[in-house]
């Protein structure tokens, strides 16, 4: 069972759960930060190579939180251009191509063997899409997308995995290829989720920023920060919001509190 609520007020912790997070002040060294950077796209690949497509589930989800893939249509089987920023193996992307025959997507991802998984994959048709591999930080979308081109962006799970200070290379390299009045669709992890708070110490890299055993990194956000991210690179909030759930693992008898942040942003 879960429960789902969602708003603006963040997660408040337990003190045990606030005294753990406290005394976890010792951050990764220099080194190892700036090796972890250097090697984030190897990092990701072996991700892909150890878990191939089984990792994530496909997210049949996606359709129903966000509405917005069919309110954004002036008429009903309007076609739309979409474009998955971070596309993994096409968890996402499939379904989606699935559910919705009036959609022509691009997909991208930093991982090369991501990208090989989602052109393997039996539903791939380059009728309907068009992947590419591209690390969003420097590699320019306008060399695979015209610009103005996109009606809706999904930014789903994947500015987590990207360091804090290049996130928003990230938002302006997307901002070249939407239509102006369009958005950019957004859900990722919130501080204090679950996830957050497994973090043994020695996994810190800065503040809301932690580096997992594989060496992929995760960053947890609050509403306040994503708010100023987007808005300076021009982008106008539409909805930004904490959804909290509480997951029941009734067998084990264990609550585990998780935390998303789930936003739209639009190009004026």
């Amino acid at each position: 069972g879960a429960f789902q609520k969602k708003g603006h007020s963040a997660r408040v912790l337990s003190p045990e759960e606030a005294e753990r997070l406290a005394k976890d002040q010792v951050l990764v060294s220099e080194f190892k930060q700036l090796k972890l950077e250097k090697e984030a796209q190897k990092n990701w690949d072996l991700f892909y190579k150890r878990n191939s497509t089984n990792f994530f589930k496909d997210r049949h989800w996606t359709t129903r939180e966000f509405q917005e893939l069919k309110a954004c249509r002036e008429f009903a089987d309007q076609k739309l251009t979409i474009l998955e920023a971070g596309c993994g193996v096409g968890n996402c992307l499939f379904p989606l191509l699935e559910e919705d025959l009036n959609i022509f997507a691009y997909a991208c991802d930093f991982s090369p063997r991501a990208v090989e998984y989602v052109k393997k994959n039996a539903l791939y048709s380059t009728e309907r899409c068009k992947v590419f591999q591209c690390d969003l930080t420097k590699d320019d979308l306008l060399d695979n997308i015209p610009a103005n081109s996109v009606d809706v962006v999904t930014l789903i799970f994947v500015l987590s995995a990207i360091h804090p200070d290049k996130m928003h290379l990230v938002l302006r390299n997307i901002y070249k290829v939407l239509k102006p009045g369009k958005c950019v669709l957004f859900r990722d992890y919130g501080l204090y989720d679950h996830a957050m708070l497994r973090f043994k110490s020695g996994s810190k890299l800065g503040e809301n920023f932690y580096v997992r055993q594989d060496g992929t990194r995760s960053y947890f956000f609050t509403a306040e920060f994503l708010s100023q991210l987007f808005k300076a690179e021009g982008y106008e909030q539409v909805v930004n919001e904490y959804v909290q759930r509480e997951t029941v693992n009734r067998k084990e008898d264990l609550r585990v509190p998780r935390v998303f942040l789930q936003s739209k942003f639009q190009k004026p």
